[in-house]
């Protein structure tokens, strides 16, 4: 049994840690933390464990939860989540963190797209990326696991094959769709639901923070992009990313070159669903840790890929799990398997 603790339980990343981790027989929930909501059943925030957990949220100690937990997920906003995490990473207890805290390995790039400066410096080259289907093996032997963001997972994940090839050489040009669940529980204006709902607005054009980590992690993957044109774009559901990216490849790269490529470097990836005949979209892997793509060669001698992801699970929550599972040995679908709905 595996006792961990979810720091910062009561977002939406933290609510889904714990629909994956609660009905788990190998893992023990010890902690579910929140500083406002301690002693409250986990239930008055996450009404889909009402009447049906006796977790309660706690305020424990540093040294209790070093004491009563054997690992730590981290679901806190960025910058806060590398205070709250250093002196467990310094314990040596596993830690996985889905903020951004640990994502860049260098720390003048966390200032400038963060806006504040890395209070941990010296922990950043220790931190494994954890994308599995490009770090299976680092994650596995890990004891600091920085997840990816949603829009970086959906993105690299359509790009891994051709980094790998050495097919990314020039500029990689995106745009994506993404729910409003990304945003956090706290409304604001590109999540309030009146002005959201039967509306598209782009934001963060050509300078959204998940840019220099998708960078990172394509050069890390083989790659050699040169830039990334990026727009995101709000739309009007909850929950899912798609995403549309393109970039030139080399003279002479065919369509069966292309799908070998896909094919034989997801063979390995249990949550990657190779589309054919269809586009992905959303509704089949809305709420579980699978990804559809769809990567095709342009007339024109251009890579056209299609992802579509949950934000929530494969783009935070599940992809933790999923680390987590390798972290402890485990296979990495363990309670990962759900299918979505349909319709």
């Amino acid at each position: 049994m595996t006792r961990v603790a979810v720091l910062g339980a009561t977002g939406y990343g933290g609510g889904e840690l714990l629909r994956f981790l609660l009905p788990r027989e190998d893992v023990q929930v010890a902690h579910a933390t929140s500083r406002t909501r301690a002693g409250q059943l986990i239930g008055s925030v996450h009404r889909n464990f009402e009447e049906l957990s006796e977790l309660r949220f706690t305020d424990p100690s540093t040294e209790q939860l070093l004491d009563e937990a054997d690992l730590i997920f981290g679901a806190m906003p960025h910058g806060e989540s590398v205070k709250a995490l250093e002196p467990f990473i310094r314990a040596g207890k596993r830690v996985i963190d889905l903020s951004a805290d640990y994502r860049l390995k260098s720390s003048d790039d966390y200032a400038r797209w963060y806006h504040r400066p890395h209070e941990a410096t010296d922990l950043l080259a220790g931190a494994v990326y954890g994308l599995p289907e490009l770090n299976r093996e680092a994650i596995a032997a890990a004891r600091l696991v920085a997840c990816p963001g949603c829009f970086a997972t959906a993105i690299e994940l359509a790009l891994l094959p051709a980094a790998r090839a050495g097919w990314l050489t020039g500029r990689i040009d995106v745009t994506a769709l993404t729910g409003s669940s990304g945003s956090g529980m706290t409304p604001a204006e590109g999540t309030h639901h009146p002005l959201r709902d039967g509306n598209l607005r782009a934001y963060k054009v050509l300078e959204h923070q998940h840019e220099p980590e998708i960078l990172q992690t394509l050069r890390e993957a083989g790659g050699s992009p040169t830039a990334l044109a990026f727009t995101p774009i709000s739309a009007p559901l909850v929950r899912g990313i798609l995403a549309v990216v393109q970039t030139d490849l080399p003279e002479g790269v065919t369509e069966a070159e292309v799908e070998a490529a896909f094919r034989d470097g997801y063979a390995t990836a249990p949550f990657i669903k190779l589309i054919r005949g269809r586009e992905p979209q959303l509704t089949p892997i809305v709420t579980t840790n699978f990804v559809e793509v769809r990567a095709r060669r342009t007339p024109q001698g251009r890579l056209h890929v299609t992802t579509a992801i949950d934000n929530l699970v494969k783009g935070a929550s599940g992809q933790a799990v999923q680390c987590m599972n390798l972290m402890l040995g485990l296979p990495e679908t363990t309670g990962l398997s759900q299918p979505g709905f349909w319709p």
